[in-house]
Formats: structure tokens, C-alpha cells, sequence
């Protein structure tokens, strides 16, 4: 069966795609055509954001209004199910005439998005910033949140940094991740 499963892209209501993938998810289910359809996917990122004061994560899509599936469309239920989701405007390829046949993804560009997406899924959410020894950090997260420090040493690849705080008048090293801490401006 898997020799007829090729990646489509199926448009949908742009900040709708979470709500059509579980639609999609629970209907195939459903009516058990999950052998048809054995992955979709929304490609996104996780992102850090300052929001009152407050570092936030949320999720960023790569591909708005996209979401990637794997289907056999040789059955024609599949296909149906498919577009006639609510939020789904249709799958993306040429259109010829009254009919849209969707176009499959090249085996290439489907392994460079999933291995975008595998990428971000291995890294932990992190802000990407480098650091250097000396320079001056405020302390945004944390036990000692609201301090100021000066770097004194920087391990890059576990994203740590060794901060020293002066607390009651004493400086005190203390280890932080890159989260924890921003420039001081």
C-alpha cells in the first residue's frame, strides 16, 4: 500500500491549520482510513517572545495557510474527506480547466521541510544569542530575576553561561541558561 503515498499540500484558512489537522486527524480515524493518510504535519518552530516583562514560547508556522499530508489519493474517499473539511480551500496544484488535480511534492523538497522541521524539534527553544566573557547581563528569569551580572565564563554548546551576581554586597558565581538572561543594554 505504501507505494501510492505521496506529500500534498493542502491549503487551508490561514490560522486555522491546527483546527483543520484535527478535523482531518479525528474523521480519518473515524471512518478508518488511516492506511490511506498516515501523516499530516503543520512545519513550525518554537519561538521566544517578551511579552510584559514575560518570556513567552509560541509556535510559529513556517508555511501559513499550508499543512503537509501524506495520502494515497488513489481512493476517492480520501480525496473527498479531504477538501470537503471546513477550513480546507483545497489542495495546492494545477489547476486545468473546472477540475485541480494536486500535484505531489518532489521526494527533495519533502526532505528538506522535514528536515527543517526535525531540526527545530531536536533544538530546545532557545533565543539565539551569543554571549561574550565580561559583558554585562540582566538576570530575566529565575531565582535571582531582576539582577545584574557580568559573565564570566560561556559554554555555547549547552547554551549555560557562568554569570557573576553581586548578592549583599558579595559576588557569587552563579550558572545560567541563555533564557535566563539578556543583554544589558
Amino acid at each position: 500500500m505504501e507505494s501510492g503515498i505521496k506529500w500534498y499540500v493542502i491549503r487551508a484558512v490561514s490560522g486555522q491549520e491546527k483546527k483543520v489537522k484535527s478535523y482531518l486527524d479525528n474523521e480519518i480515524a473515524r471512518q478508518g482510513l488511516g492506511d490511506y493518510v498516515p501523516q499530516i504535519l503543520i512545519p513550525s518552530e518554537k519561538v521566544y517572545e517578551m511579552r510584559n516583562g514575560k518570556k513567552r514560547v509560541r509556535e510559529k508556522t513556517f508555511f501559513p495557510g499550508y499543512i503537509l499530508i501524506s495520502a494515497d489519493l488513489s481512493n476517492g474517499e480520501v480525496m473527498h474527506l479531504i477538501t470537503s473539511m471546513p477550513g480546507v480551500l483545497g489542495f495546492l496544484g494545477n489547476s486545468n480547466g473546472p477540475t485541480k488535480i494536486p500535484v505531489p511534492l518532489r521526494q527533495t523538497e519533502v526532505n528538506r521541510i522535514l528536515g527543517k522541521v526535525d531540526e527545530v524539534a531536536q533544538e530546545v527553544a532557545t533565543p539565539t544569542v551569543s554571549f561574550l566573557k565580561g559583558e554585562s547581563v540582566k538576570v530575566v528569569d529565575g531565582p535571582f530575576s531582576g539582577f545584574i551580572g557580568t559573565v564570566e565564563e560561556v559554554f555555547d554548546e549547552r547554551k549555560k553561561l557562568n554569570v557573576v551576581v553581586k548578592i549583599f554586597g558579595r559576588n557569587t558565581p552563579v550558572e545560567l541558561s541563555y533564557a535566563q538572561v539578556e543583554k544589558e543594554s
